[in-house]
């Protein structure tokens, strides 16, 4: 067994104390005062390196005793012989034996005696090693899995060498293949209005930017689908060479203009890490849904189970002016509805204008059109949408629109039909309990698609470039009957559209006068539904309040609140849309507490997606309105991480641009 003289307290200490002791010699002459404090600091240092010296030469002792205790002689020859590596330490980790092949493979023939075993264990800890299945190590280019067990008196690392083996996983990881579908997303509302040629010209660049991509910068092949799509094949270490440059070639296909100067856009599904190429082929359309019910114009990245990954989604989402989808929609719709014996409207959690202004639309169509029975599920104690709720009671007088979650789960019937209107994540529902319940399903909505949306849906009509649930729930009543729908349900249908564009500024579209339109003919009152958003004084001062506090920060106003009021969730929101009246501020977010957690509301002028920021912390929304709620924190933690989620993503945006 080799040996080694570590001096962990070096004789130079000892030879400073002792330049101490002559300096306070030598001042004692001039200064008796001053000699002695030097005396006593030379005195107390020369006992700390002595008693240090002493302690760790103590240590060395235990530790090679610990190793006579922890390994019998033949044991030791035995490990000697062993063509594992193997490494004896003592409980505190330093190293007190190890074999033949350990010095020649770690130490490179060096000494070792002394060193803490953790150096070549580096990062992983004792806990993990000691796990059934031990811990991959890298020391020296060299791959290594590390056992370990416990001794009479310390610790055995056994050291497997399997850079071989993990060489020739890491081979087949990367070379595994992926399958990719685009699709140029916006190529309709591009060549609506370009001549000929120019549809052509477009079209030819944008399909050299993806063969270029899929070429050059894949290593793999691009062939030409139907419908605009495009099948790309590659493996595991391109699309990983991609996601570090997020997708680049996105910005390549933004370069493409029409005469009009609208950027080009496309999609794209990758499906990554799945066992066959047939699999990865339906994970690649998965993602393309995602991708597209997510605005577009972004990669989206399935991998095994739900678990996705999302590059880009810059770009607003493009309006689609065709009908068609909607009348072939609402047609299967009132199927469903007639073969149902009960049908149940419910919106998200904390209901809005919009959510109630949807359900009250769709119940007119269903109850009045279609003579159907119909409910509506509504938690009175919870919904921001008091004054509707109030006033469309008030308007049909005996007839109950509203019920209960409970009175809905007593009430349920194999036959029944659920429509959830205004989101389509299975964490945002008014009721999970109906919603599990309810075997038949069709979901309305406009957000932006979630990774935890509704999977089992008999339609799932969602339009992300729709300003609302209640402008989509308009065209889809127009189909069904849209004589239905009186002057209550109009109001309630416009005040739904006005929230969510605010009051017609955001996110509006072509569809969404259309729709405004048809509410007006049918009577709707544009000043009843302007006192629908009226404030109580209260109410405007808390706003107030939130406004002034709030601060600037690369262009967006952050706002926090840690009092405790009713209507929060109110005073929030339109604190938020009145930051963005400020100048120079392109976003908002405002930070409020509701009990151990933070609630925060974001909204944007377009120049920022908010959904993209707020899903960092769970939520969802569309690009310029979004939510999220954040469990356990307080408000200078949560308002921490806003701000470094801001940095990433404002960085990502800004180098996109």
């Amino acid at each position: 067994m080799r040996r080694k003289k570590v001096w962990v307290i070096s004789p130079l200490f000892y030879l400073m104390a002792a330049s101490m002791v002559v300096m306070a010699v030598i001042t004692y002459r001039h200064n008796k005062i001053a000699a002695a404090v030097e005396l006593t600091a030379a005195v107390l240092a020369l006992l700390a390196v002595f008693t240090s010296d002493l302690l760790y030469r103590r240590n060395v002792s235990l530790a090679v005793k610990s190793a006579k205790r922890v390994l019998t002689a033949e044991e030791r020859h035995a490990f000697d012989e062993f063509a594992l590596p193997v490494a004896v330490a003592a409980p505190a980790g330093d190293i007190v034996w190890a074999n033949e092949a350990f010095v020649a493979a770690l130490c490179s023939g060096g000494e070792y005696l002394g060193e803490n075993i953790l150096r070549f264990l580096y990062p992983k800890t004792f806990r993990q090693v000691m796990g059934e299945k031990g811990a991959a190590v890298s020391y020296r280019g060299r791959e290594y899995t590390v056992y370990g067990s416990r001794a009479k008196a310390g610790f055995i690392f056994y050291f497997v060498d399997d850079t071989y083996f993990k060489a020739i996983h890491k081979e087949y990881r990367e070379k595994k293949t992926v399958v990719c579908v685009a699709v140029f997303d916006n190529q309709e509302e591009l060549i609506r209005n370009s001549s000929g040629g120019d549809d052509s010209r477009i079209t030819a660049d944008v399909e050299a930017v993806l063969r270029r991509w899929a070429v050059e910068d894949m290593g793999g092949f691009i062939r030409k689908l139907n419908n605009g799509r495009y099948l790309v094949v590659t493996d595991d270490a391109h699309v990983e060479a991609a996601k570090q440059r997020r997708f680049r070639m996105l910005d390549d296909v933004r370069e493409v203009k029409s005469a009009s100067g609208m950027s080009a856009t496309v999609s794209i599904g990758v499906g990554r890490g799945a066992d066959t190429a047939a699999e990865s082929e339906r994970w690649a359309r998965q993602a393309l849904d995602m991708a597209l019910g997510r605005g577009g114009d972004q990669v989206a990245v399935k991998q095994q189970g739900d678990a996705y990954e999302f590059f880009g989604g810059l770009s607003k989402g493009v309006e689609k002016r065709d009908k068609v989808r909607t009348r072939v929609i609402a047609a299967t719709l009132s199927d469903h509805v007639k073969a149902s014996d009960h049908v149940f409207i419910m919106g998200h959690k904390n209901s809005d204008l919009d959510s109630v202004g949807a359900a009250v639309g769709m119940w007119a169509a269903i109850r009045k059109g279609l003579e159907k029975p119909a409910s509506i599920v509504l938690n009175r104690g919870q919904t921001l949408a008091g004054a509707l709720v109030d006033r469309v009671e008030e308007a049909y007088g005996e007839e109950v629109l509203f019920i209960s979650p409970g009175e809905a789960m007593q009430n349920v019937t194999e036959r029944s039909l659920l429509i959830v209107v205004d989101t389509h994540s299975v964490n945002f529902v008014e009721n999970s309990d109906l919603l599990e319940r309810v075997s038949r399903i069709v979901v309305i909505d406009h957000h932006r698609m979630m990774v935890s949306h509704i999977k089992n849906a008999l339609i799932f009509y969602h339009e992300p470039y729709a300003s609302s649930a209640s402008e989509l729930v308009t065209e889809l009543v127009q189909y069904i009957k849209g004589s239905a729908i009186d002057s209550i349900d109009a109001e309630a249908l416009m005040a739904g559209i006005a929230l969510d564009t605010k009051n017609f500024v955001l996110k509006t579209g072509v569809r969404t006068f259309e729709a405004s339109a048809f509410l007006r003919r049918r009577g709707a009152d544009t000043i009843a539904v302007k006192k629908m958003f009226s404030n109580t004084l209260d109410n405007y001062k808390q706003k107030a309040q939130m406004v002034s506090g709030a601060e600037i920060y690369k262009g967006c106003a952050i706002a926090t609140s840690n009092w405790d009021f009713e209507d929060l969730r109110v005073a929030a929101a339109q604190a938020a849309d009145e930051l963005l009246s400020i100048q120079g501020v392109r976003a908002s977010f405002v930070l409020y507490r509701i009990g151990t957690d933070v609630n925060i509301s974001a909204r944007s002028l377009g120049d920022i997606n908010v959904q993209v920021i707020l899903e960092e912390f769970g939520g969802g929304g569309h690009f310029t309105q979004a939510g999220a709620q954040i469990k356990n924190i307080s408000m200078s933690d949560a308002r921490r991480a806003l701000v470094r989620t801001l940095d990433g993503k404002l960085a990502e945006s800004t180098a996109s641009n």
